[in-house]
């Protein structure tokens, strides 16, 4: 991306996120008297910087920390350039490496006083990215600059301090609250099962012992097409005996080859009539189509039992030395590519089935959670009416096997359905409980955060819905919200402890 387009997409998205009474708050320290913060994002970048509060003639330090929005961690590298314009005054300082990683210290000293911005120029080998902090006030005294920080100051009432050192070295986010459609979710339980396309039950050809090779084929093995399991063999039998058959068949179609051949020889010399050759013919062919047809799935040995595709053995039905009757079961081999959930839900739900459009399903001990989308599902039917030994009303839901599910298992499924009611959503990960009670931490700056009660509504297993508490334009801790927590067990900390300044 070229620098002024980059420069034109944050024009929009500072003017409508880096408010001045929301971005400028104060933390006191008895050693280092009164600071001031500043905080912008942009689609890349979170910057949060503590400064002096700015004085005409002075120069006040602004520590300044970059953090990558992708994954909430700190910039280790690059060249920043920053530029605090104050009408036409301008004052520039530019860094070629941090302090330490995602931390740069400026020294500023403007020259006017009056309202101005802070341009943060990043260079790095991702890209060239600019970030504004706007309104920021440059003072002609030092007293007044004080008095209006002390101002500014946030209330310390119900806060946590975690820094962004501390943030930097855990799986840690913030986010604002999404607003979008929630329908109704209906919370149940499904069986995991094979896709009737994705499986296949092989049956004896004929009646026959089972006769295992030697090697084992345990339920759950991995085949390949056209592997040869076992053989039924009729070896011994006086009626259905397989392997008289294939021989029978074999001996019928070498005599009827050797007897059509003679016949060609002999017609060619008019020895036998065309109608002889044409009946010797019929037999030679009726016999080599019956030969070939045995060929594929018998042997002197009797039938081969082979798997058509490739796959998993789902299960067994004999055992070795078994008698089996033709057209008996004796083994299923199951592709577990596609897979069925059957869900059961309450009859209350029967107004809305025809609503269900999505779904999130939650292994039990794999601690993920998939959206449907995610495993090219769909939602294959619902039932229209109960069975009467089940007064539930059936779903299916078709999924592509990620690996993580074996049929038979059970798994828990989150239905969504369609819905224009708009709603303020959070994570599940932002959410934590206490006593009955839940709470977010909701961000003051980026290394203050308020620990706030809210009312929670339904869940999809991934969101829940807040009914009360919480605005949409309140930044709060979408990941690692329990080390926030632990953090206030442990005990107030300095905000600014393990700063470099």
């Amino acid at each position: 991306m070229k620098f002024r387009e980059f420069f034109i997409v944050l024009v929009t998205i500072v003017a409508v996120s880096c408010r001045p009474s929301a971005r400028q708050v104060t933390d006191t320290h008895e050693d280092e008297g009164i600071r001031i913060t500043l905080t912008s994002y942009d689609s890349v970048f979170e910057l949060f910087a503590e400064a002096d509060p700015f004085v005409a003639g002075e120069t006040s330090n602004v520590l300044s920390h970059f953090t990558w929005l992708s994954d909430f961690k700190p910039l280790d590298s690059a060249k920043i350039t920053v530029h605090f314009n104050v009408g036409n005054n301008k004052v520039s300082q530019t860094i070629g490496q941090p302090t330490r990683k995602g931390i740069y210290s400026f020294d500023l000293n403007p020259a006017v006083p009056g309202k101005g911005s802070l341009v943060f120029e990043i260079s790095s080998k991702e890209g060239n990215y600019e970030l504004v902090v706007p309104s920021v006030e440059v003072y002609s005294d030092g007293e007044e600059a004080v008095a209006e920080a002390e101002k500014l100051e946030p209330s310390q009432t119900n806060t946590i301090v975690f820094t962004k050192e501390q943030s930097w070295k855990i799986d840690f986010s913030t986010d604002l609250p999404t607003v979008g459609p929630f329908g109704q979710v209906i919370r149940t339980t499904a069986q995991v099962q094979s896709a009737q396309s994705d499986e296949t039950i092989i049956s004896a050809k004929a009646g026959g012992v089972v006769m295992f090779t030697g090697k084992s084929i345990p339920e759950g093995q991995r085949i390949s097409a056209g592997a040869t399991l076992f053989a039924i063999s009729g070896a011994g039998l006086a009626e259905n005996n397989a392997s008289l058959l294939f021989t029978e068949a074999h001996n019928q179609y070498l005599k009827t080859k050797a007897d059509y051949e003679r016949q060609k020889e002999l017609a060619q010399d008019k020895i036998v009539s065309e109608k002889e050759l044409l009946a010797t013919k019929n037999d030679f062919e009726n016999a080599r189509a019956r030969y070939e047809m045995l060929t594929d799935n018998f042997n002197v040995s009797g039938q081969l039992v082979s798997s058509p595709s490739s796959g998993y053995i789902k299960q067994l039905y004999v055992r070795n030395g078994q008698y089996v009757e033709a057209g008996q079961p004796v083994i299923s081999v199951s592709k577990n590519s596609i897979l069925l959930l059957k869900a059961d839900i309450q009859q209350k739900y029967a107004s809305v089935t025809d609503k269900i459009i999505s779904a999130n399903i939650i292994i039990p001990g794999d601690n993920r959670t998939y959206a449907l989308e995610q495993l090219n599902g769909k939602v294959l039917a619902y039932g229209r009416n109960t069975n009467s030994d089940n007064y539930m009303i059936p779903v299916t839901l078709q999924i592509d096997n990620n690996g993580g599910l074996i049929p038979g298992v059970f798994v828990e499924v989150y239905l969504k359905t369609v819905t224009n009611n708009m709603a303020l959503v959070v994570p599940n990960s932002a959410l934590l409980e206490e006593q009955g009670n839940f709470f977010v931490f909701v961000q003051v700056t980026p290394e203050l955060f308020e620990k706030r009660d809210v009312k929670v509504g339904p869940t999809d297993g991934v969101n829940s819905e807040i009914i009360g508490g919480l605005n949409r334009n309140e930044r709060i801790v979408s990941k690692g919200a329990i080390m926030v927590k632990l953090a206030q067990a442990s005990g107030a900390l300095d905000p600014h402890a393990g700063h470099v300044h």
